[in-house]
């Protein structure tokens, strides 16, 4: 955050203990990414008691794909999304009107774009899942993309906490960029037989000329059961 500053602003607090409380909370939040898999497990223990024996065997990719999906959100809020956000606030910063940010203020806004961009990153995982389960295919998420690309906007102009569209631009790239990546992981993961049956439903698929049936006349039928009698 202060790399992105204007020279000469400095982050202010103004309560006592507001600096100290900085530090452990900073010191929680790399606990928790830090034990992301270990808590995603604990998560997967939770729920597992509620599946069917073939879903169980899922615990791994579950605990990986969330695991890396958390860490993946912190990490863009920290080196991207956060930093790009501070740097636009700083511009309005002019001699006659000082920026001050206060430490809680920033801090704040730093742990709720946190934790919104962890919980986005979840997206490709929960599509694998859904995907395995039959409950999703990559048709429907792709017949659907309009819908998909209006919602995503919505959902980046509220987490943005200001109505520029180059900040809710920021926040929605990387969603759409994961709703293209989930189209591709239901398709790869999908059943084989809905996939099928995707490319079946598809009106560009040339569609094979019906077979004709040929009708026997009655001399005809007679003649085949004398022949069985005999």
């Amino acid at each position: 955050t202060r790399q992105v500053l204007p020279p000469g602003v400095k982050l202010i607090y103004t309560q006592p203990g507001e600096a100290f409380s900085l530090y452990v909370q900073i010191a929680l939040i790399m606990g928790v990414v830090f034990a992301a898999p270990f808590i995603m497990f604990q998560v997967w223990m939770f729920i597992a008691p509620g599946l069917y024996s073939n879903e169980k065997r899922f615990a791994i990719p579950f605990v990986v794909l969330t695991s890396i999906g958390f860490m993946s959100g912190a990490a863009f809020n920290h080196y991207i999304a956060f930093p790009f956000m501070m740097a636009f606030f700083a511009t309005f910063n002019t001699p006659e009107l000082a920026f001050m940010p206060k430490l809680a203020d920033v801090f704040g806004l730093y742990t709720k774009l946190l934790i919104g961009m962890a919980i986005t990153f979840q997206m490709p995982t929960v599509v694998f899942f859904l995907a395995k389960m039959k409950v999703l295919t990559a048709r429907f998420l792709l017949k659907n993309l309009k819908y998909a690309v209006l919602i995503i906007f919505i959902a980046a102009a509220i987490i943005t906490p200001t109505g520029d569209m180059m900040i809710q631009a920021i926040f929605a790239a990387p969603m759409l960029g994961l709703y293209l990546l989930s189209i591709a992981i239901a398709w790869i993961v999908g059943p084989k037989r809905l996939r099928g049956a995707d490319d079946e439903d598809d009106p560009k698929r040339p569609t094979e000329p019906p077979k004709q049936t040929v009708t026997k006349r009655p001399r005809d039928l007679y003649d085949e059961m004398d022949k069985d009698l005999r």
